[in-house]
């Protein structure tokens, strides 16, 4: 996860700390059928991967992983204590056959058995949520290192915009700031429910004249025939791979995020939209409520309904709204990239004092 990575790297340095990011490169390039391709990333991954990562981590004092999918890294023995940040289990589940969102190939099993073997071998295991710390010391039976809640910080200064700059900074994307609409970002995975956000805009089309703007990855053929059928074609946008500016304009400017994801790990777009004043709706699946400090709308993630009903609260009650924007400014406050910053160093100490 380079962005962790890099966040990681900014707050460690801005702190005083030395730091060197590490990550393999390819070195193998091989433009044939996928399923070869694949196996060509795997031995890059894992037969040049960790010489090149041990040789970095020769002089360091702390190796943090920032990804535990790179958990594989972490060897079997080492005199520099190794810190792994672990984001979600999500695959690590779905390859025990867990969660059926995220089927495994036979080669995937392999995979995340050695993710979690490699999470094992660490001398510390950050979680960065309650739910995540939850999945670890569950499936992580015996481990005897120390696991550590965590949070994720914003890895951008969102903010409130004055409503010129939101204004200008949409136009430029051929976009309206007059016309009210509701936002939603992520993919078309499944567990993402991005169908759960056209229904609930379909159920109340003749309540309320609002669209739904789409950012992230585009919407898959499966859902741009749903809203074929429901009948909004007019009242569905995309905005594919916003950057920071533009996104922070598109928080800005939503009568809410709609986020009804049916598992995630942590849920950085909540604590987005709640530093710009964007109030959430969003699912009540853990770790969301915890994330969002319950200052948001929760709905059943199957009850698209419901975010339909959520989203005419907020339209037509302004101060519900307010005051629900109130309530995400005040949490969004404790995802400071210096309190993230610090709780890591203090989880350095500890551990290097034991090695």
């Amino acid at each position: 996860m380079l962005r962790y990575g890099a966040l990681m790297g900014a707050g460690l340095a801005e702190a005083g700390h030395e730091v060197t990011l590490a990550s393999p490169r390819q070195r193998l390039k091989f433009s044939g059928p996928h399923g070869i391709s694949k196996w060509v990333g795997y031995i890059d991954k894992f037969v040049v991967g960790p010489r090149e990562v041990a040789r970095a981590a020769r002089h360091a004092d702390v190796v943090h992983v920032c990804d535990h999918s790179n958990a594989v890294y972490v060897p079997e023995r080492t005199s520099v204590p190794y810190v792994a940040t672990c984001h979600d289990l999500l695959a690590v589940r779905g390859a025990m056959g867990e969660v059926p969102d995220c089927p495994a190939s036979f080669m995937g099993r392999h995979l995340q058995r050695a993710i979690l073997k490699g999470l094992g071998r660490a001398h510390a295991v950050a979680c960065v949520s309650s739910a995540t710390l939850r999945d670890a010391q569950r499936l992580l039976n015996g481990y005897r290192g120390t696991f550590a809640l965590v949070p994720n910080a914003l890895n951008y200064p969102y903010r409130v915009l004055d409503a010129a700059t939101v204004r200008q900074r949409l136009a430029a994307q051929g976009l309206d700031s007059a016309d009210p609409y509701v936002f939603s970002i992520g993919s078309s995975h499944r567990r993402k429910n991005r169908e759960c956000v056209l229904h609930a805009l379909a159920g109340i089309a003749s309540s309320w004249s609002g669209k739904v703007i789409f950012a992230g990855l585009p919407l898959s053929t499966e859902h741009r025939e749903l809203v074929r059928r429901l009948g909004i074609e007019s009242r569905v946008i995309e905005v594919v791979k916003p950057n920071n500016e533009l996104l922070e304009a598109l928080y800005n400017g939503a009568l809410a995020l709609l986020f009804p994801s049916r598992f995630e790990g942590f849920g950085w777009p909540l604590v987005e939209a709640q530093a710009c004043g964007c109030p959430v709706i969003c699912s009540d699946r853990e770790p969301l409520p915890e994330v969002t400090g319950r200052a948001a709308i929760l709905c059943d993630a199957d009850d698209h309904a419901a975010f339909g009903r959520a989203i005419l609260d907020l339209a037509h009650s302004p101060q519900r709204r307010a005051e629900l924007v109130r309530q995400g400014l005040q949490n969004a406050t404790h995802f400071e990239r210096s309190a993230m910053i610090g709780r890591f160093v203090a989880l350095y100490e500890q551990v290097a004092g034991r090695i």
